[in-house]
C-alpha cells in the first residue's frame, strides 16, 4: 500500500509544472529566428534608443541666430547686388583670369611648401621634447594674429634688397623676392603655413605612439616608421591643414600687396583684384567675390564630409 502511495507521488511530482524562472531561458531560445532547423540560433540586434529631443532656450536661441544672421547676410548680399546680366562679360576679361591662374598657382605652391616646411615642424612639437617647445609653438602661432600688414614689412625687412638675407642673395646670386612672383609665394606661405601645423599636430598628439614603437622594435628607421606608421595614421589631418592653408593662402591680401606689390600678370592675385576693382569698377569688384565665393564654397562642400567632419 506505501509502495503505491509513494509511486502515485512521484509520478505527480514528475507531472507537475517546473519553475517558470528555470524555463524561460527555454522559451526565449525558442522564440529567437533560426537560419534553419538544425542552424546556430541568431540573436537579433537592439536598437538604440533615440535621444530625446530638448527644447532650446530661447536665451541661447536668439544669441545664435543673431550669429547666423551676422555670417550669413553679407553673403547673400553680394549675390543680390551681383550683375548678374554683365557677369559673363566681366569674368571673361583677361585681367580677371591673370588673376585667378596666378592666385590659384600661388596658393597651391604655398601649400606644398607648407606641406614640406610645416609636417616635419609639426612632429617636431608633437613628438620631441625640444626645449623651449612653448615658445616655438608660440612663435609658430604668430602669424595666425599678427596683422598681415606687419607680417609683409618684416619679411620685407629681412627678404628685401636691403633686408638681412635679402642684401646676401641679391649681392652673392642676384635674387630678388619682393615685387615677384615668387614673393607672393612667399608671403602666402608666411601666413598660411601656421594653420597646416596646428592641424598636423594635433592630429600626431591624437595618434597613439605604440605603433611607431612596434615599427622600431621590429628595425625600422625613425624615418621608416615616419613614412609608413605615421603619415598613413596622420593623414586627414594632413589634408585638413592642407585645405585650410590652401583657403588662406588664396585669401591672402596684406602681406602679398606688401612685400610683393600689385602687378597685373606677376603679382596681383584675386583679393588684390578685388581691392584695385572697387576703387574704379565695383560691378567687377562684386563680379571678381563671387568666383572667390565660389571656389571656396566648392572646396569646403567637396572635402568637409571626407577630411573635416566630426563624429
Amino acid at each position: 500500500m506505501s509502495d503505491r502511495t509513494t509511486g502515485s507521488d512521484d509520478d505527480r511530482a514528475a507531472d507537475r509544472p517546473t519553475d517558470r524562472a528555470a524555463d524561460r531561458p527555454t522559451d526565449r531560445a525558442a522564440d529567437r529566428p533560426t537560419d534553419g532547423a538544425a542552424g546556430p540560433t541568431r540573436v537579433l540586434p537592439r536598437r538604440r534608443p533615440r535621444p530625446r529631443a530638448h527644447r532650446v532656450p530661447v536665451t541661447l536661441l536668439l544669441p545664435a541666430l543673431l550669429g547666423l544672421a551676422f555670417l550669413i547676410l553679407p553673403l547673400v548680399g553680394l549675390l543680390i547686388r551681383a550683375p548678374w546680366s554683365g557677369l559673363s562679360e566681366q569674368l571673361t576679361s583677361t585681367a580677371v583670369w591673370d588673376a585667378l591662374r596666378l592666385s590659384l598657382i600661388s596658393a597651391t605652391a604655398a601649400t606644398a611648401v607648407s606641406l614640406v616646411l610645416g609636417v616635419p615642424l609639426a612632429w617636431l612639437l608633437a613628438r620631441t621634447e625640444l626645449p623651449g617647445r612653448r615658445v616655438i609653438r608660440a612663435l609658430v602661432t604668430l602669424p595666425l594674429v599678427l596683422p598681415p600688414v606687419v607680417g609683409g614689412v618684416a619679411l620685407l625687412l629681412v627678404l628685401g634688397r636691403r633686408g638681412i638675407v635679402g642684401s646676401w642673395l641679391d649681392s652673392a646670386f642676384g635674387i630678388t623676392l619682393p615685387f615677384t612672383t615668387t614673393g607672393v609665394v612667399i608671403a602666402e606661405t608666411f601666413v598660411a603655413m601656421p594653420f597646416l601645423v596646428i592641424s598636423v599636430e594635433g592630429a600626431l598628439r591624437a595618434a597613439d605612439p605604440r605603433f611607431e614603437e612596434a615599427a622600431a622594435t621590429l628595425g625600422a628607421s625613425r624615418l621608416t616608421a615616419f613614412r609608413r606608421v605615421t603619415l598613413p595614421m596622420i593623414a586627414p589631418g594632413i589634408a585638413a591643414g592642407a585645405v585650410l592653408a590652401w583657403a588662406r593662402a588664396l585669401g591672402e591680401f596684406g602681406a602679398t600687396i606688401t612685400f610683393a606689390g600689385n602687378f597685373p600678370g606677376r603679382t596681383q592675385t584675386m583679393p588684390l583684384a578685388v581691392y584695385l576693382a572697387m576703387e574704379s569698377d565695383p560691378q567687377a569688384a562684386i563680379a571678381l567675390s563671387l568666383v572667390l565665393l565660389v571656389v571656396s564654397v566648392a572646396m569646403l562642400v567637396g572635402l568637409r564630409d571626407r577630411w573635416l567632419s566630426t563624429p
